[in-house]
């Protein structure tokens, strides 16, 4: 059993029901339980909730009978399934505990508000996504040290109830995370560009480096090794992840073409490749400046006052976090 963070008690907030244990359902199962945190799970793998209980957790693959449990206990229910699947889990949840309150650990945002809109109209609903995982995925993978010091972004928008979110944030703070508040679009613009783009440059990366020959690969080192690490996530994950924010992507792929092309074009013409690495070399200084040190909080926000939402949102645009 693992220690209870420091800064965040575990045991605050309703019990918690996670649907999907892979890597990071799984994780959150296994940290809420170890930090004391009354946490159960549900997954369709009848190996994988083997495996979960064998290890000493609360699992099942009865999905109606794990729903009518998180109506009993009035449990938060925490949504950790690819965006693909999540329609017929929204009219099951809906059906047997339309009263809990939901919230998500996937990739993308907007597509699931909508989603909830549409099938489980009135649930509450807070969105969330923690920034952490591995290329490795299901229930051999999960580590419930996976949020440490990790940034979740928690939904706010004007019209979140206050509670709603206090009970999701604390719940991201008593995994050892730091919430990052923002609205559902300025979050899927975001991970576009700093997660999801990655992807996609990993996997150019990889497919060019293992075309050009088997010499290529023997030779292949630390830059090869780090910038094509997230192209051994499972290809079905990536696409289920990368094709629900297509919108977001493609602004963010057609700028990084243009750079791209620019760069190739001054190489052709001048031999040098100096601004697309100098601004690059700009840009990955800054990140180092912003995750160098410990997040700086948000202050002067009172959850639930008059603004509070708005207030989060732009003290998390310059890079502050919320820590309760």
């Amino acid at each position: 059993m693992t220690a209870a963070p420091s800064h965040s008690s575990p045991l605050a907030g309703p019990p918690v029901c996670v649907i999907g244990l892979g890597l990071i359902g799984g994780s959150l199962l296994r940290a809420l339980s170890d930090g004391g945190r009354s946490a159960f799970g549900y997954n369709r793998s009848a190996q994988t909730v083997a495996d979960a209980t064998a290890a000493g957790y609360r699992a099942s693959d009865d999905l109606v009978a794990t729903l009518r449990q998180a109506a009993s206990d009035d449990a938060m229910i925490v949504l950790a399934t690819p965006v693909t699947v999540i329609d017929d889990l929204l009219k099951s949840i809906a059906e047997y505990a339309p009263n809990c309150l939901l919230t998500d650990v996937i990739s993308v945002k907007q597509p699931v508000a909508q989603a909830v809109a549409r099938l489980a109209p009135g649930m509450r609903y807070v969105g969330g996504h923690p920034m952490a995982g591995t290329s490795q995925s299901g229930w051999a993978a999960t580590d419930p040290q996976l949020f440490t010091d990790a940034m979740w972004m928690v939904t706010t928008e004007d019209h979140t109830r206050p509670d709603d979110w206090l009970a999701v944030a604390s719940m991201a703070r008593a995994v050892d995370a730091y919430v990052v508040p923002a609205a559902p679009d300025a979050h899927d613009r975001a991970v576009a560009a700093i997660s999801h783009l990655p992807h996609l440059t990993a996997a150019t990366t990889a497919a060019v480096g293992a075309g050009e020959s088997g010499l290529a690969l023997r030779l292949a080192a630390g830059s090869f090794r780090d910038g094509t690490r997230v192209a051994g996530t499972a290809p079905a994950l990536q696409r289920a992840m990368l094709e629900a924010n297509g919108i977001a992507l493609l602004n963010v792929l057609s700028e990084a073409i243009d750079r791209l092309i620019a760069a190739r074009d001054e190489l052709r013409d001048n031999g040098t490749v100096e601004i697309l690495v100098d601004d690059g070399h700009r840009a990955r200084n800054a990140y180092e400046a912003v995750t160098g040190a410990t997040p700086a909080p948000i202050t002067g926000v009172v959850v639930g006052e008059h603004g509070w939402a708005h207030e989060l949102r732009r003290q998390a645009h310059q890079a502050r976090v919320w820590i309760g």
